[in-house]
């Protein structure tokens, strides 16, 4: 449910709007966050070819640190170019934009879209328009463009957006591919590292290491493509570009077209302390509302899956009922049939094996491939949510047999042709009360505050490249504890987590650690991927635990962490939280001295400590009485971890 307001004040507390001339040269308007911390300021070049860039200030004080030196600003179109002897035509009265929001899953429940927001109108030489939205929130910037004349079909020759990253700064950066399955590396700086195309997000902190911040994109719709980041052209720089033509198997257009009036997507900047970036919601605060008016049907939960385990599991009827069964006793509402279910045998076909999950109480999710010719990868059905009619035909048959959610696979590609495919299925889905998980995508745009039947991404690397290769084994603890800084934060992300077993190759983080990841990662549908006997053979404790983790959250709070080095982050639900932390370097152990001052005054909680025992795979079970005041010492293995429930005394 979503419940929304917009107010516009002309009279702002908070917002410096200064347009001073002094010459041509000396134009400027400077626009701050409500809370003033974050300052931006829309410059002119000096250099006489009518080049605007913006730059992006950060600190409680006066004297702010300079964080983003420059912004390139532009656009070229077939037509012509917004980039050069751009004339300032004005400034708009400067507003405050609040809407409020709900969200049905994420990383907190309740929403504000506040932000003080001013439109700058410019010309090119033939006099044709280009406006630039400006917004400065207390959590980061967002911009986008606008063309706001009508009439006009053009195609998109560049975006020279393009961010100057000072070379001191650090930087947390994924080599581009389109899953969006990398593995993100740390650089001290950009001397000698590699320059090339750069997925989102990219997070960066400052020489003075006092502010941080993360690049990203939003509110992505069928009127543009997907960018990405690179500095291959020039090192001093992060410009904005287009999908690759072999994207997609070569299939879809890079280029897009666009049909005026037009708006461009919004290039967000969340920026602020660690703790800012990870409970930031900014990349759904700047995306359109929810379009689905009835939501009660969209239900976040977890969910048993036997891909990790069992690489061809569908395919057998046994594999894909002891999956139920798992779900039924660990009261995960639902169960996912994945790939070769058009083929499964020993005992049953699809709709045998509906009708045994339904029985069990459980409600059954299915895989198919987007199909097209965007994938070589020929899994069947191939086909089915390709087009509208097929979907309308495959929904139709799903809801008489008690589905209740896809998974869609192998998409490929981020240009404009995919980004409309993406959107009809998320339209049709809703259509037939049907959540949506995709895999093989895009990183989030805020999708899901529009559609929040999409419950989940891929879009990352998790458990499942333990089936394919070794090298997940030796990354997987320093990659766990970036990615809630990173990937994470921008929206939901299905990293199949939690798993105490092997797979094709072994992990060698401890039982705590991955127990921790339940907590961690947040995902509206939570795929805990170990085999049945991994949750049977667990202690009571952690068992019990899984059982009622929550997946969707009123509250999230970082409590300490670095990237790749550890973190421990802090989720409430209703009026209980949940802690889940993991150390992510291979040698050293740590014992982590933990302040409960988040909770509540005045109140009482019941805490349960599940952390490292005395070896990888063994728990260490503690039962304390705390409050705020309270702190509590925990010790974890090199590779380790702990999670942690409180429960309110009452409760």
């Amino acid at each position: 449910m979503y419940f929304k307001s917009v107010y516009k004040n002309y009279v702002l507390i908070g917002l410096l709007l200064i347009l001073s001339q002094t010459g041509l040269m000396a134009q400027k308007l400077n626009i701050q966050s409500p809370n003033k911390k974050i300052k931006v300021a829309l410059l002119k070049e000096q250099t006489g070819a009518d080049k605007w860039f913006l730059r992006v200030y950060y600190g409680d004080t006066e004297k702010k640190e300079e964080v983003i030196p420059r912004i390139d600003l532009g656009l070229s179109r077939s037509d012509q170019d917004f980039a050069d002897q751009l004339k300032f035509i004005k400034a708009g009265n400067p507003v405050l934009v609040t809407e409020n929001y709900s969200a049905i899953h994420g990383k907190k429940s309740i929403n504000t879209n506040a932000a003080n927001e001013v439109v700058v109108s410019f010309q090119n030489p033939s006099k044709s328009k280009l406006n630039i939205i400006i917004r400065a929130y207390n959590d980061g910037v967002a911009f986008r463009y606008q063309f706001p004349e009508s009439g006009g079909n053009f195609v998109v020759k560049d975006e020279l957006t393009a961010y100057t990253v000072p070379p001191q700064n650090k930087r947390w950066l994924q080599k581009w591919n389109p899953a969006n399955e990398g593995l993100y590396t740390a650089m001290e700086g950009a001397k000698n590292t590699v320059h090339q195309e750069w997925c989102y997000p990219a997070l960066f902190n400052s020489e003075t290491e006092k502010s941080w911040f993360l690049l990203h994109e939003a509110g992505l719709d069928e009127t543009y493509c997907g960018t990405k980041l690179s500095d291959a052209l020039d090192t001093t720089k992060y410009k904005l570009t287009f999908p690759n033509p072999q994207d997609g198997a070569g299939q879809g257009e890079v280029l897009p077209k666009i049909t005026l009036p037009w708006k461009s997507p919004w290039r967000v900047i969340v920026m602020g302390s660690l703790a800012d970036i990870v409970s930031s919601t900014l990349v759904d605060d700047v995306s359109p509302p929810s379009a689905i008016t009835d939501t009660s049907w969209i239900k976040p939960g977890a969910v048993s899956w036997n891909y990790w385990s069992n690489n061809h599991g569908t395919k057998d009827f046994k594999v894909v009922t002891d999956f139920a069964d798992l779900a039924a006793r660990m009261d995960w509402p639902y169960t996912l049939l994945d790939w070769e279910w058009d083929a499964m045998g020993n005992g049953g076909n699809l709709e045998d094996a509906a009708k045994y999950i339904l029985a069990k109480g459980v409600k059954p999710l299915l895989w198919y491939n987007s199909g097209g010719k965007h994938t070589y990868v020929p899994a069947t059905p191939k086909d089915r949510m390709l087009t509208h009619e097929n979907r309308v035909q495959e929904f139709t048959k799903l809801k008489k047999m008690g589905f209740v959610g896809v998974k869609i696979d192998f998409f490929e590609s981020e240009k404009q042709d995919m980004i409309k495919y993406y959107l009809d299925i998320l339209k049709d889905a809703a259509d037939f009360e049907m959540m949506v998980y995709f895999h093989g995508c895009i990183v989030p745009r805020g999708w899901t505050k529009t559609y929040p039947n999409l419950m989940t991404y891929e879009a990352v690397r998790g458990a499942e490249w333990y089936n394919n290769g070794p090298e997940l084994t030796a990354t997987a603890p320093s990659h766990n504890a970036t990615l809630p800084f990173t990937r994470n934060v921008v929206g939901a992300m299905d990293y199949t987590p939690v798993t105490f077993t092997n797979s094709q190759y072994p992990h060698t983080t401890s039982y705590g650690h991955e127990l921790a990841l339940s907590v961690l990662f947040e995902s509206g549908l939570q795929h805990f991927a170990d085999r049945p006997s991994g949750y049977d053979e667990l202690p009571d404790a952690p068992k019990s635990f899984l059982k009622t983790v929550p997946v969707s959250w009123d509250d999230t709070k970082l409590l300490d962490g670095y990237p790749g080095k550890e973190v421990i982050i802090a989720r409430r639900k209703g009026s209980a939280w949940y802690i889940g932390g993991i150390n992510g370097e291979s040698r050293t152990e740590k014992t982590k001295k933990i302040s409960l001052s988040f909770l509540p005054q005045g109140t009482k909680y019941k805490l349960l400590l599940i952390a490292d025992g005395p070896h990888d795979k063994a728990f260490f079970t503690r039962r304390l009485l705390v409050d705020s005041a309270s702190t509590v010492d925990v010790r974890l293995l090199r590779r380790g971890g702990f999670a942690a429930s409180l429960i309110p005394l009452e409760n």
